[in-house]
């Protein structure tokens, strides 16, 4: 029974059944939507009505207009209004003046209240509307009242409570629920009937259906490009269509025959026989490969199960298959080269990337052969013919081959060889069978020979161009695959040609620029150190593997037989690196020959920067256009690392157009006494030296880091600390510690271990260092300089105390003569006398208490007179009539440097002599020391 009714509802008939009823009940529930809202809208229409008519009544009423204007109205109006309330049915009649305060209310209390819109009906207008609002929501009618002369003198109105309304249609709805419950049974039972009849006359089918049925049936027969089998349970073929027919090669009165007597392979009999369930099985029938699905059929209408099978041919798809699976491989291929090819931006590794990408994937040796131009980095010529390249890789799957190896000159000479013809036509020339390739064969006869005894059989040769510009040959040979080259494998090698050009364009470009960058970098740098005692220096210089960048470092030699030693770091790699950090070290050697203490050396190189920079944004391009806000700065990592790229471009000179900042730099320098043993440095950013000290304990002396050049804003601060005799102090940029694989404190350990072993020399300490820090592939350049400080020997120093007094001077000359005998140097003594006359003099003179003077005897004669005093002495040229100010002439005349250093308490004037003599001018005849003393400068 279940199974009747669900065939029935599935069926045509239960459809049609199912959408008479829907449709019956939606017209049904429209009609009785439709009666409610009607009978609503007909009892408020009566409502209005009503209220309407018993308000022009009320109005009308004789004695109204006195009831209103007497003393009392409410007394008067109220009970004839309740009358005529309850005699007509009404919620409420109020009687209201001009205002529309109420004189009579159903309710006593709203009685003085005021009513509210009622200024339709001052005006003289009867209306009905829809009121909502206190005290109830209401049907009402507002007419006004008029005296004899038909002024409004008062207004009445009328309602019925909308609640009532409401109730009014409730009262009718179970006359319309009855209705429509009866024409949804009557119009159910009618489809019902209807439904029926058809499911007896279709037997549950309709006409489409059973017209769609026999589309698919003959679809399946006929049209379906996938053989079906229908077998009974008894092993009989029930139904076979046109392609199972084809495929199986079944004769024509197969149906109702068993499987047994069809004639088929006994493999095929026993697969369709065996009523096992297979999906997908590969099965062999005669030439044709197919793919066998075999699943049971369900029982129906009592008659036994039988199965069901599908084939499908399989044979172009293996085909198909097979080109897919080469194409996919390509495809890989194509991608490992764009991942393999220009890791290293070296032309000949490139290169060498190439023939290995290629190797034994697509061809069983490839050779790439370069321009000579292109190997050192420079560019090719654009145009011309080509007869030589140098080869620069070579790699096959074995190691023996009879093809020339790398280094030789390879030279195309004959026109029609693949190698020349591809560079002729500019694309790829495919040799299926370099047998028949005489071209090639009459390019080298004896070497030909060897290749095809050898096995090479099939070549196809790319040129490699770039931008139009060939840069070199790329060979695919094949020998132990039995397959020769075709067009597919001729597009593929020229597509992995293109792409290994790039790559080597890339490389070549960056090696031009690269070497520039290196000579601008070594030709900036330090080629000779300073001649000095104070230290003994080793340094060190690698530029990035990836690109020169603007580290540096310098040995000043300062007055007073101290040194200045300065490392820097600029931000970003390249040309503009290196330029910047030339401009950095000429600044720093000018400002250095102001002796000003470190702090106050880079806060004036900072000054300059900022100087440069705003000059430089508003400057203009070499193309005509502000620069603006557009100026490309080096991008810092925070503490003046030069790692990153900073915005390089790809050809040297196409930074022309445009100016860059100095912004990133940073800078650590420090000035070391020899003779007080001090060290006092300042860093703009750049990390602090290690002191190594004569027991071998390394230390990371703490320094204030400061801000990067170029930023701004903030002063500098020196720290001073003792060095002890024996001391090394070693100072680097972040290159040599910090890298990608190993952050900075990592480094500094590391650094520090290597520090630490004693007994080598500065040169084999930076030697060691480099070994045991070196990244195998550094991205930034690296700058290290060791220095091992000195000490000044006391017997080399002469100091005195000079009392405020004039006669002083003399004893103090007389004391600088008597040292220079104990020292040898008495050939210095009146140069000496006379310098030491002037210098006490006038710090006697114009300057302040203490005044000192100390002579040092290093690679050359030192001369140092200081006071208190902050007093700037000019050198000048005085006047034939002048009574003074020669002093510092003379100075000059006779020193062979001379200057002024301000300290904390005062300033320092030198004056510095060579030990060897004979520069000085002669005077023409003896000058009186004494007498000079009254000279001023």
């Amino acid at each position: 029974m279940s199974a009747r009714l669900s065939r029935g509802a599935h069926s045509v008939a239960g459809q049609v059944f199912a959408l008479q009823a829907m449709i019956v009940v939606l017209l049904i529930t429209a009609a009785a939507l439709a009666l409610v809202f009607q009978a609503r809208y007909d009892s408020q229409r009566d409502a209005r009505n009503r209220s309407l008519a018993a308000a022009e009544a009320f109005a009308h009423a004789p004695g109204l207009p006195e009831a209103l204007l007497s003393p009392d109205p409410t007394a008067a109006l109220q009970p004839l209004a309740e009358a005529a309330r309850r005699a007509s049915g009404l919620d409420f009649i109020a009687v209201m003046d001009l205002r529309g305060v109420r004189y009579t209310d159903s309710r006593p209390e709203l009685i003085g209240k005021r009513a509210s819109d009622v200024s339709r009906a001052v005006a003289g207008e009867s209306f009905t509307q829809v009121f909502k609002g206190q005290p109830s929501d209401a049907v009402r009618a507002v007419v006004p009242v008029r005296n004899a002369d038909g002024d409004v003198i008062g207004l009445v109105a009328t309602g019925i409570e909308v609640e009532n309304v409401t109730h009014a249609v409730e009262g009718q709805l179970p006359l319309l629920v009855g209705a429509t419950a009866t024409g949804l049974l009557l119009g159910t039972a009618g489809s019902a009937l209807v439904s029926r009849r058809l499911l007896r006359q279709t037997r549950g089918l309709g006409a489409a259906e059973m017209t769609r049925m026999n589309e698919h049936h003959e679809a399946v027969l006929h049209a379906v490009r996938e053989g079906v089998l229908i077998i009974g349970n008894d092993q009989r073929l029930i139904l076979a269509n046109d392609e199972a027919r084809r495929l199986l090669d079944l004769p024509q009165d197969a149906e109702e025959r068993a499987v047994g007597d069809l004639g088929l392979d006994p493999r095929t009999t026993e697969l369709l026989a065996s009523g096992r369930v297979v999906t997908d099985h590969v099965h062999l029938a005669g030439d044709r490969l197919l793919a066998v699905n075999v699943r049971p059929t369900m029982a129906y209408a009592g008659r036994p199960a039988g199965r069901v099978v599908t084939l499908r041919d399989s044979t172009e798809l293996a085909s198909v298959s097979g080109r897919a699976e080469v194409a996919r491989s390509r495809l890989q291929l194509l991608y490992d080269a764009g991942v393999r090819i220009g890791t290293t931006l070296d032309v000949a590794r490139t290169a060498e990337e190439l023939s290995e990408v290629a190797v034994p994937r697509f061809a069983d040796f490839v050779t790439v052969e370069l321009l000579e131009p292109v190997l050192r980095g420079d560019e090719p010529s654009g145009t011309g013919v080509y007869t030589e390249m140098r080869r620069a890789a070579i790699t096959g799957i074995r190691t023996d081959s009879p093809l020339q190896p790398v280094g030789d000159l390879i030279r195309f000479e004959v026109p029609t060889a693949p190698m020349a013809a591809a560079l002729d036509a500019g694309h790829a020339v495919l040799a299926a069978d370099l047998n028949a390739a005489m071209g090639w064969r009459a390019q080298d006869s004896q070497g030909t020979r060897v290749a095809l005894e050898y096995g090479l059989h099939s070549l196809i040769s790319v040129p490699l161009q770039a931008r139009g510009v060939v840069l070199g040959m790329a060979n695919f040979w094949r020998a132990d695959t039995p397959e020769p080259f075709d067009g597919e494998d001729l597009s593929f090698a020229e597509e992995l040609g293109a792409r290994a050009a790039v790559s080597i364009d890339n490389a070549r470009r960056f090696t031009r620029e690269h070497a520039m960058a290196v000579t601008l970098q070594r030709s900036l740098l330090p080629r000779v150190l300073p001649d000095q005692s104070a230290v003994e220096v080793a340094y060190r210089y690698l530029p990035a593997t990836a690109g020169v960048g603007g580290d540096w470092f310098d040995v000043i030699q300062l007055p007073g037989a101290r040194v200045a030693l300065v490392v820097g770091d600029v931000v970003g790699h390249g040309v503009h690196a290196a330029a910047t950090m030339g401009r950095l070290r000429t600044a720093v050697h000018n400002f250095s020959t102001l002796d000003l203490p470190p702090d106050e050396l880079l806060g004036h190189l900072d000054e300059l920067i900022n100087r440069i920079d705003q000059d430089e944004a508003g400057g203009w391009r070499a193309d005509g256009a502000p620069n603006g806000d557009g100026n490309a700065r080096a991008n810092g990592d925070g503490h003046g690392s030069g790692s990153g790229a900073g915005g390089e471009d790809p050809e040297p000179g196409a930074a022309a157009g445009r100016t860059s900042a100095v912004t990133g730099a940073t800078c650590l320098y420090a000035v070391y006494d020899p003779v007080s043993g001090r060290c006092r440095m300042a860093s703009a950013g750049h990390p602090g030296p290690a002191l190594i000290r004569p027991d071998g304990r390394v230390e990371f002396p703490e320094l204030p880091a400061g801000i990067p050049l170029g930023v701004g804003g903030m002063p500098f601060e020196a720290v001073d600390f003792e060095v002890p005799e024996g001391s090394r102090l070693v100072l680097f940029t972040d290159g040599l510690v910090e890298d990608r694989d190993r952050d900075f404190d990592a480094g500094l350990r590391l650094l520090a271990d290597t520090l630490s072993r004693p007994g080598r020399s500065p040169d084999q300490a930076a030697s060691d260092v480099l070994d045991a820090m070196l990244f195998p592939v550094p991205s930034d350049d690296i700058a290290l300089l060791i220095a091992d400080t000195r000490r000044l020997e006391a017997d080399r120093i002469a100091e005195w105390e000079v009392p405020g007094e004039p006669s002083a001077v003399s004893r103090v000359r007389n004391a600088g003569s008597a040292q220079l005998v104990e020292w040898g140097l008495e050939h210095l003594a009146f140069p000496v006398e006379l310098i030491l006359s002037e210098l006490v003099t006038n710090a006697i003179r114009y300057g302040s208490a203490p005044v000192r003077v100390r002579l040092l005897r290093d690679r050359s004669l030192i001369c140092e007179v200081s006071d208190g005093s902050s007093t700037s002495p000019h050198l000048r040229y005085a006047a034939t009539t002048d009574e003074g100010g020669r002093g510092l002439f003379l100075v000059a005349q006779y020193a062979e440097r001379w200057g002024t250093r301000y300290t904390d308490r005062g300033k320092v004037i030198w004056a510095q002599l060579p030990l060897t003599g004979g520069a000085e001018p002669q005077p023409p005849a003896p000058l009186d020391l004494d007498a000079l003393e009254d000279m001023a400068w």
